[in-house]
């Protein structure tokens, strides 16, 4: 049995509760987690914690082979070691000596699924008693008493001829249950390195930290991933209202009524979506009877109005979970801030001509031609169907 173990405590200091912070549009933790999950060679997942909030934060994505583990107070400190919560644990469980245990680290969001099954089959061949994760670092490095470490300055080579160094990037473990309990350490005997690409060279540690990878996830990991995604894969599409159905604008009777301009063709591509077999719904932060009876008289499958804990994202994944589908099977278009955290976790991801700028820079977000009220949620279905 192969056990994955991400350890991740409540009491982070630099970024608090970093685990469970959004991250892309998710919980940092939840991308390792999804890696594993989907990863064939990888039998269960165990999330080792101690705060109540990350523990409830991963029970509501109803993982299948994700468990939650207790881990103790003594051991969540911040001077207690990673070999202390896997020891603790493995002990706790009677894990069988022969089983292989992963340890995984949720400060590395980039690594993959594909990276869990390489480094598993490299496992797999015998050849190491355990694995650990590298990058090929291209740097030049230096002695403190002025000499180089690692090259001939005297023939400073091009990076095309120079091998480089490898470097552990702290993304995940591989050992046996027996080895770590005869050693206390994650690494033993004979090691094996998996290399990694260089992009995930850099684990969560600090706010600039956090800025860099998630440049480097729309980069590296998001980016492919929207490309990837065909019109079969969606299931659901949802619009924002204001500046998006609408205009943006704010229109008023003499009586004080508030009125909203609408564009019947919006509502004609969601008509035909529905024929396509796709759901269809409506996101604001706003609460109106006038989008309510817009959206009765549209028939869409789901209107969620009002401001709610976690914004809009949270709202679109209680809908998916419902649906029992996941958010890259969702496509979304909205104009505003309140709308980056969900555009940047759907599968398809789409803007007004009009939208803020902040929006406009969203990695791999298509910009429609249209503005907001002017049919851009028609030109987007379009280009959907």
């Amino acid at each position: 049995m192969v056990i994955a173990f991400i350890p991740v405590r409540g009491g982070s200091k630099s970024i608090p509760l970093k685990n469970i912070k959004l991250f892309c549009g998710k919980p940092l933790v939840c991308w390792n987690i999804e890696a594993l999950e989907n990863c064939d060679a990888i039998d269960e997942v165990i999330v080792a914690t101690d705060s109540d909030k990350i523990e409830e934060t991963v029970v509501a994505q109803r993982y299948k082979k994700t468990k939650i583990y207790r881990r103790s107070a003594e051991n969540a400190c911040d001077t207690a070691s990673t070999e202390s919560v896997m020891l603790e644990y493995i002990n706790y469980a009677k894990l069988p000596q022969t089983d292989t245990f992963m340890l995984v680290q949720a400060t590395s969001p980039l690594t993959q699924t594909n990276h869990f099954s390489e480094a598993m089959e490299l496992y797999k061949k015998g050849e190491f008693d355990s694995i650990l994760t590298c990058v090929r670092n291209f740097r030049f490095f230096w002695n403190a008493d002025g000499t180089s470490m690692n090259y001939d300055y005297m023939n400073r080579p091009r990076r095309q001829n120079f091998s480089g160094m490898l470097m552990e990037n702290g993304a995940f473990y591989i050992n046996s249950v027996h080895n770590i309990l005869k050693s206390g350490n994650r690494l033993s005997g004979k090691i094996g390195i998996y290399e990694m690409p260089e992009y995930t060279a850099t684990e969560i540690d600090e706010p600039d930290d956090w800025i860099i990878l998630e440049k480097l996830m729309y980069k590296h990991v998001l980016n492919t991933k929207q490309k990837n995604i065909s019109v079969a894969d969606i299931k659901l599409f949802m619009t924002d209202v204001d500046g998006t159905l609408t205009d943006a604008g704010m229109y008023y009777t003499e009586n004080g009524d508030e009125l909203k301009k609408f564009n019947t063709r919006d509502g004609m591509g969601l008509q035909l979506l529905q024929k396509q077999g796709v759901k269809v719904g409506i996101v604001t932060s706003e609460n109106t009877k006038m989008v309510e009876r817009r959206a009765a008289k549209l028939k869409v499958d789901y209107l969620r109005q009002g401001k709610r804990d976690g914004g809009k994202l949270a709202v679109v994944q209680e809908i998916c979970d419902e649906m029992g589908i996941t958010l890259q099977q969702v496509a979304y278009i909205g104009d505003d801030v309140n709308c980056k955290d969900l555009l940047s976790a759907v599968g398809l991801a789409a803007c007004p001509a009009d939208a803020m700028d902040e929006i406009k820079a969203i990695p791999n977000i298509k910009i429609m031609s249209k503005k907001g009220g002017e049919g851009c949620v028609r030109e987007f279905i379009e280009k959907i169907i």
